[in-house]
């Protein structure tokens, strides 16, 4: 077991979806995995391992922000030895050019964190997807016939914050949204030499108030769920 994950060595599977939230990762095991087994709740933040049609899957929330899932990212690439991690989560639409369910698959994620230049020396604002997920991400989804938008994302550190404005990162880099995990996941990958993407459905349109309902979020994951568990076919 890692410090943060109390797996045994050989019970994470070499392709981990991650979730942020715990419960959606349950979600996950209980709707679509077969042969399930709950292999850590440290903390209550489960990882469980199973089977998406016949090929061995983990699935393991993040938690929230940089420091969580650099964190367990981190432990499952390097005392796991996972390959691929694919975040699946949901983000926040700075412009109405996007709308309420569209899926996005991470190019590039850019921040004002020093998460990447701190822990790797990575002086760069904006790091891209690693690996091959990225790409076969788009392949699954044109097989399943939906539009994943390839964007780049402004990952942030700020739920909250005094100025409205969509930050001047976010408008540099060409951010159309935002969300808080996909740049620390893709430093810890580069460092590491590992595969890394991130699957995001939005949930909500800033400027307009415009959210996801509670009844509406069930249906609307699941579409990004099976996106991801497609994908992981492929490795």
């Amino acid at each position: 077991m890692s410090v943060h994950i109390s797996a045994k060595k050989g019970e994470i599977a070499k392709t981990v979806l991650m979730p942020g939230d715990p419960l959606r990762a349950k979600y996950i095991a209980d709707n679509f995995l077969t042969d399930v087994t709950l292999v850590s709740q440290t903390r209550n933040i489960f990882f469980f391992t199973g089977k998406y049609k016949g090929k061995e899957i983990t699935v393991g929330a993040s938690g929230m922000g940089f420091p969580s899932i650099g964190i367990y990212s981190y432990e499952l690439f390097t005392e796991y030895e996972v390959d691929t991690i694919i975040r699946i989560g949901t983000c926040g639409a700075y412009s109405t050019d996007l709308k309420l369910f569209d899926i996005l698959n991470v190019e590039n994620a850019a921040s004002e964190s020093t998460y990447a230049k701190f822990a790797w020396g990575i002086e760069e604002d904006i790091i891209s997807n690693q690996g091959s997920a990225f790409d076969k991400i788009n392949e699954t989804a044109k097989e399943l016939g939906l539009n994943a938008k390839a964007t780049n994302i402004h990952s942030s550190d700020i739920f909250y914050r005094k100025d409205p404005a969509v930050p001047e990162i976010a408008v540099r880099h060409n951010c159309p949204a935002v969300e808080m995990e996909a740049f620390a996941l893709f430093a810890n990958a580069q460092h590491l030499g590992k595969n890394a993407a991130t699957i995001l459905t939005v949930s909500d349109i800033i400027p307009t108030h415009e959210f996801i309902s509670a009844d509406q979020r069930e249906q609307a994951l699941r579409t990004m769920m099976e996106l991801s568990l497609e994908t992981a076919l492929k490795f």
